[in-house]
């Protein structure tokens, strides 16, 4: 095979379709990322009104919002080789599709395991949307532009999650808990319709080494395991980002609960309070992204991943001193504690942009999708499925207050895997690209 044969994927400096069928392509992916996070966070509003119902405790309501992030996490690896090896934008409609009918089944459930099961289906038709919709966006725009680019995508996540959040207390409070669910889940079936308007892009020629590893999940695995092991960026990402999301499904599923049991606040008032704190997230991520860009251009790959490990130790701080006050002998007014909830929040989501522009870059283009998988696997299972149920437990030994106090503890991790993710960026990156090594671990694998 001729060197130049080796498909290194779409230019990483151009434009892989037109500007605007680029543009239209991620406008389409953000908006079906809004309705992905409204349908997974409207629970966390409702939880007042379930436990009032159905008596429910703190972890078989935080098993609701677990269940999903479980179910994507198993997930989001097969349908992300499916979507590699076919087409994403198909793949992409089918989830949407499912989610959005998965979500408008829960207003009929009459008992908490029917629910569960509902939410469970939900996370089945949300498995891989994010890595699919992230390897998608990132082959139709200039490498430059990606790591600002994924943290808009993922922003869109937290604006999902303020519309849900918001949403679910205004409705539940009018016409009940049941029809916050339907209302929601309609528009995700339109945006499914119109996502078959997006520009796909044509799966890249791998080598034959990638290319039988892609061809069924047990092979999947086993390349994942090889590339974790291969690249040092891509295993470090994978354990600091789910410790960040372990603070942020923490806060995001609890604050409303949190409100309504310690300053009085009816669910409605709490989730416009909640809401504001998952707003200055979505903030954040966009703001902290293109800080970290700007970083990197100036001072190299590794220093975007230095910024985020201190503004993920910055929310550790904040975090727990805003809820763990009391315990200090410190006495905060409820304005003051609320500021620094929203400042924390403003920092907490500082790291998905360039945890998955990171995951991007050191992985081979032709699956992308695949490898963005991975991070999704990680995140959810041992981050936004672990954060609500961590939580939810030491709530119902120690109380929600010094559950919210020792949460965001799980920042260390995340401050010093980032940092040694920090080490070995650039180093990887440039393997993931280089045709060479491409080429030399073609030959490796027929030999």
């Amino acid at each position: 095979m001729d060197l130049h044969a080796v498909d290194r994927g779409p230019d990483d400096n151009k434009y892989l379709v037109s500007p605007k069928a680029a543009w239209f392509a991620f406008a389409m992916t953000i908006a079906l990322m809004i309705f992905d996070y409204v349908d997974r966070q409207i629970i966390v509003s409702l939880f007042p009104h379930l436990k009032a119902e159905w008596g429910l405790s703190d972890k078989q309501l935080a098993g609701l919002v677990s269940i999903v992030s479980i179910t994507v996490a198993v997930g989001g690896i097969p349908i992300a080789l499916i979507a590699d090896r076919f087409s994403r934008v198909k793949s992409i409609v089918v989830m949407a599709t499912a989610w959005s009918l998965a979500t408008i089944s829960c207003m009929f459930v009459r008992s908490y395991p029917a629910l569960f099961a509902a939410r469970a289906v939900v996370g089945a038709g949300e498995a891989g949307y994010g890595s699919v919709g992230a390897g998608l966006i990132a082959s139709h725009f200039p490498a430059r532009m990606r790591g600002t680019l994924m943290a808009g995508f993922f922003a869109a996540a937290s604006f999902g999650s303020v519309l849900g959040v918001l949403l679910g207390g205004v409705i539940a409070d009018r016409w009940g808990w049941k029809a916050a669910f339907g209302l929601v889940g309609f528009p995700g079936l339109v945006f499914a319709l119109l996502y078959l308007f997006v520009s796909d892009y044509k799966t890249v020629e791998l080598t034959p080494k990638l290319d039988a590893a892609s061809r069924s999940l047990g092979g999947t695995i086993r390349h994942v395991a090889q590339v974790l092991a291969r690249s040092r960026t891509m295993l470090w990402v994978c354990i600091a980002a789910p410790a960040q999301l372990i603070v942020v499904s923490a806060v995001w599923a609890w604050l409303p609960s949190f409100l309504v049991r310690s300053h009085g606040m009816t669910p409605q008032a709490a989730g416009i309070r909640a809401a504001m704190v998952v707003l200055a997230g979505a903030v954040g991520s966009i703001l902290w992204g293109a800080v970290a860009d700007r970083i990197g251009r100036r001072r190299g790959p590794g220093a975007k991943l230095r910024t985020v490990a201190v503004l993920c130790l910055a929310t550790m701080l904040v975090i727990s001193f805003a809820f763990g006050s009391p315990a200090l002998g410190i006495v905060l007014s409820d304005s003051a504690q609320f500021g620094l909830i929203v400042l924390g929040g403003l920092m907490m989501v500082c790291h998905v942009g360039p945890a998955s522009a990171a995951v991007i870059d050191v992985t081979h283009p032709g699956v992308r999708s695949t490898g963005a998988s991975v991070l999704s696997l990680f995140q959810n299972l041992f981050g936004l499925a672990l954060g609500p149920f961590v939580a939810g437990a030491l709530s119902d030994s120690l109380g929600l207050q010094a559950a919210l106090t020792i949460t965001p503890l799980a920042g260390l991790i995340a401050v010093f895997a980032f940092l040694r993710a920090a080490t070995t960026y650039e180093v990887d990156a440039a393997r993931a690209s280089d045709p060479l090594i491409i080429k030399a671990e073609a030959l490796h694998a027929k030999a």
